[in-house]
């Protein structure tokens, strides 16, 4: 493989360097000018049929096909052309080099044409989605010859190289442009990186970078919070420690997602003593979702009174009370059958959110009384709270199980459902499975996906299928299920729908 290009072989531009923060360069055509220059879809067609169909072809041929488009000579035109063809082909490089290529030849309509910072990077961004490392080192090359690199260039290379674990040639990018060797640049990578859940690489970019640019507190912050989001709590510490031992202070955010860590973990008691250190290190900074944080889980492991704790502190420094943290404390009552104070807080509230009626629902659903939850469901439609994906499925798995159960008469049970249902979507060979799995019995129905089974009906025909089957659960005497599903058919089965059910 090529490797990437030494700065020291290339003379200095003679433009002035680009600034380090220029605003995210997009990748669309927006960019290039404001008003970018029309293209009819028939030619555009034509085109990408030549550049695929030819893609193989000795360069004479395909020039000869492409000049046969008669391409017009306008610059603005060309480079609205190229991104197109990109987009076109966002994963296949071929046919934008060959065209990029043909546009830098002698036979282009314009042979003067050159790229400018917005289809340099298009193309960067094809060639590393195509995994073209090679092509890809020698682009970054023609774009350091032309003084085409910025930090968003740096992003997309290293996201690329990072997807090809090139973890050596992701260090190399920073030395291609002075500019490159700062704080900020390497804070920019490391986002992306994380982004695309490539921890292990950003971290090793930052260990092999560290002699030439320092890791500032943002770099660990963002380490540490990917690192925990990805489950490594052990490399995270390591992080945590080596900030410390520098003299930086964590940030907010990394406290709590070392919290949520630990308490995944089942590590109550470093959780807590680490919410103690964040109280007396970054009380200024501890914000609303700090102490949600250790409300919820505080619930979620059963200590209520050290959650009222919190939550009397939190009120007491001026936080104004949120859905999220009250329906968690409805939730953790509900789960010690302190069933009288969790409504107490529910019908004192005001005003009503989806968070706060999920905790509710979801205790009654412990409890084992799915009518109650179906009453919670009625009161939020009644109300103007719009219910989500997720309140859905949980009053489905209250009423019929995580594995779905028969229902009293045998029109509307839930076997039936389901495998009419697949039947009508045209998936009639897992029916039959299903089918003969339950009939036989020898093999334990598997867990059933709830979000996928109403994924599949999200259409008007599904609309029909939800309020006929809603109908039939009502006649055999299953009222709750059936409002459910009328409710779902009604606001939530298409894309139309939901619009609607929103701006009510």
């Amino acid at each position: 493989m090529a490797a990437l290009p030494n700065p020291a072989r290339h003379m200095p531009c003679s433009k002035k360097a680009l600034p380090l923060f220029l605003p995210s360069l997009s990748l669309s055509s927006a960019t290039l000018s404001s008003s970018p220059t029309p293209i009819e879809p028939s030619f555009l067609l034509r085109l990408c049929t030549v550049l695929y169909q030819q893609q193989h072809a000795p360069d004479p041929r395909l020039h000869s096909h492409l000049r046969r488009l008669a391409l017009p000579s306008s610059p603005s035109f060309l480079h609205e052309l190229l991104l197109q063809v990109c987009n076109h082909f966002p994963s296949s490089w071929r046919p934008a080099h060959r065209f990029h290529l043909f546009l830098s030849s002698p036979d282009s309509p314009l042979p003067t044409f050159s790229l400018s910072t917005v289809t340099a990077n298009k193309l960067l961004d094809v060639y590393g989605k195509s995994r073209n490392v090679d092509l890809l080192s020698d682009h970054l090359r023609l774009m350091a010859d032309s003084c085409l690199l910025s930090v968003s260039s740096l992003r997309i290379a290293a996201r690329s190289l990072a997807d090809a674990r090139e973890i050596s040639k992701c260090v190399n990018l920073f030395r291609l442009e002075p500019q490159f060797l700062s704080g900020p640049a390497l804070n920019s990578v490391v986002h992306e990186l994380c982004l695309r859940k490539h921890v292990d690489v950003a971290s090793a970019v930052v260990s092999k970078l560290r002699d030439s640019i320092p890791p500032d507190g943002e770099t660990y912050r963002l380490l540490i919070v990917s690192l925990c989001r990805s489950g490594d709590l052990v490399l995270a510490a390591k992080l945590w420690n080596r900030m410390v031992e520098e003299g930086l202070e964590p940030e907010v955010d990394a406290y709590e997602e070392m919290m949520i860590t630990q308490f995944k973990l089942n590590r109550l008691e470093e959780a807590v003593k680490l919410f103690r250190s964040m109280k007396e290190n970054r009380f200024r900074d501890l914000g609303l979702k700090s102490y949600r944080v250790m409300i919820e889980w505080m619930c979620k492991e059963g200590r209520i009174p050290h959650a009222y704790t919190v939550f009397g502190e939190m009120l007491k420094r001026g936080f104004p009370l949120d859905g999220a943290t009250l329906g968690a404390l409805i939730y953790g009552l509900m789960a010690k059958k302190r069933v009288r104070e969790a409504y107490r807080i529910f019908d004192e509230t005001e005003e009503l959110d989806v968070s706060l009626c999920h905790g509710l629902i979801k205790g009654l659903l412990r409890l084992r009384r799915p009518a109650a939850a179906t009453g919670v469901f009625r009161e939020m439609v009644r109300r103007g709270v719009e219910p989500t994906m997720h309140t859905y499925v949980m009053l489905l798995q209250g009423h019929m199980g995580k594995r779905g159960r028969k229902g009293r008469d045998e029109a509307v049970n839930f076997e039936r459902i389901f495998v009419g249902g697949m039947v009508k979507a045209g998936r009639t060979l897992e029916a039959s499975k299903y089918a003969e799995r339950t009939i036989h019995g020898a093999v334990e129905v598997k867990r059933f996906d709830y979000n996928k089974f109403l994924k599949l009906f999200s259409d008007e025909e599904g609309v029909v299928m939800f309020e006929e089957v809603g109908r039939r659960l009502k006649e055999a005497g299953m009222a709750d299920l059936g409002d459910v599903f009328l409710v779902y058919g009604e606001r939530m089965a298409t894309r139309e729908r939901r619009r609607r059910a929103r701006w009510r």
